[in-house]
């Protein structure tokens, strides 16, 4: 692996293999997991209805599902172009490219710092993106699926792309300073974590039921993974939830 690694170094410049290996993580964990979640209900109806959280009338047309992936594709596709255009300008990678790989420790540690502070700059971001002037605006369409498919996880307008979708996952390993082997399993885990969330289906310690609980409900679960949630108290199990919802209505 480290003899690999070094021959790359040797024969690539740090941000073309960072573009190549970004996104090849968003073809396989985004878009081809989330492939499997919508296609689930056709490979394994038992399997598919034993976990679906809401009921068959309440999951979206093929003719929605077609427009989310559009603007979805739109998203990837300018975020994608950005990089690209920073790596013609010949701007330099913002993560480290050491020669000598991170261990295992380093790695398990400065991921979940990365998760860590994720789940505080999302969640604090989410919750401005509720607020009722910037609502109608920028966050709105994104709600438009009450009952989530994975491809919602990037449905969004251009700036809450960029604010909700792109900041929390690139600003907590530049913070860090860290290895961008650590990167990229902080990203393959965001990844399958925000297009399980957004899947449908709850797989997984009722991850998928808190956000489907925020489509539903607006002003609950605005973080990722709850810890924000719990210690604001907007974790739809305290009076906080409810009393932002008698203030929205």
């Amino acid at each position: 692996m480290s003899t690999l690694w070094k021959d790359l170094l040797h024969r690539y410049p740090p941000a073309a293999i960072e573009f190549f290996v970004n996104s090849t993580i968003q073809l396989v964990c985004f878009w081809l997991v989330s492939a499997i979640y919508i296609f689930l209900p056709y490979f394994s109806p038992a399997f598919s209805a034993r976990h679906k959280l809401q009921k068959q009338e309440k999951q979206p047309t093929a003719a929605e599902i077609w427009e989310c992936f559009l603007v979805v594709f739109r998203n990837q596709v300018l975020s994608s172009s950005a990089q690209l255009g920073t790596i013609l300008l010949g701007a330099k990678s913002s993560h480290r490219f050491d020669v000598i790989l991170p261990g295992p420790a380093e790695v398990a540690r400065d991921a979940i710092l990365c998760i860590f502070l994720r789940e505080i700059i999302f969640y604090y971001v989410h919750r401005l993106l509720h607020h009722p002037f910037l609502y109608p605006i920028v966050h709105k369409p994104h709600h438009r699926f009450t009952a989530p498919v994975a491809l919602a996880a990037q449905y969004a307008t251009v700036t809450e792309h960029i604010l909700a979708n792109i900041l929390p996952f690139a600003l907590p390993p530049q913070i860090l300073k860290c290895h961008v082997i650590t990167f990229w399993v902080f990203l393959v885990f965001s990844l399958l974590e925000t297009t399980t969330v957004h899947s449908g289906y709850d797989f997984f310690s009722g991850s998928a039921r808190m956000h489907d609980l925020h489509h539903e409900k607006f002003v609950v679960c605005f973080g990722s993974v709850g810890l924000m949630d719990w210690l604001h108290k907007t974790d739809g199990k305290s009076g906080e939830g409810r009393r932002l919802q008698v203030k929205m209505q």
